[in-house]
């Protein structure tokens, strides 16, 4: 008896030791985790910078228009509209109170169509320039547009302004009006 279950117990570990190899060999599958990432964008609506100052130059006979432009940019993830200061202070006007006829455009580097932005509008008089506001279309994928302020100064119809230095702000406020 004695002789069988040595045999039998020699077998037996024989058989651990060839599976305990064997599974050494195989290699583990490959296993994956994952992770649930969100970031949130909130709604934005704001300019680069001021434009930067106009110099018009010098109006040398009554019939001289002065013209000039400047740009900004204005980064916006949503609709939006601009409107102007209608105020005395968007007029050029002399440390002496005399005054230019002050008219301003705008335009946009986007159509708000194909990207965002919107349409020309044409000069008006500084009191009632974007009175009602330019509409400002954001399209997906195009988050800025180059806004343009043109300013357009003369002398008033049948006289000349008095001889000095003139000088104005116009100031442009873009409100959110949705997404």
């Amino acid at each position: 008896m004695r002789t069988e279950l040595k045999v039998f117990a020699f077998c037996g570990a024989v058989l651990i030791t060839i599976a305990a190899a064997s599974s050494m060999l195989a290699q583990p599958q490959a296993m994956q985790a994952t992770c649930a990432i969100q970031a949130y964008v909130d709604e934005i609506m704001e300019w680069d910078t001021n434009f930067p100052a106009i110099g018009l130059g010098h109006i040398t006979t009554q019939a001289t228009t002065l013209q000039g432009t400047a740009n900004a940019t204005l980064y916006t993830n949503g609709n939006v509209s601009i409107t102007a200061d209608n105020s005395i202070n968007s007029q050029l006007t002399s440390s002496g109170g005399a005054t230019l006829v002050t008219q301003y455009s705008l335009s946009y580097s986007g159509n708000g169509t194909t990207a965002t932005g919107g349409g020309p509008v044409s000069y008006a008089p500084y009191n009632t320039f974007l009175s009602t506001g330019s509409a400002v279309t954001h399209v997906v994928g195009s988050g800025s547009v180059v806004v343009t302020l043109g300013v357009e100064a003369y002398n008033p119809s049948g006289m000349v302004a008095e001889a000095a230095t003139y000088n104005a702000t116009q100031t442009l406020t873009a409100t959110w009006t949705g997404p």
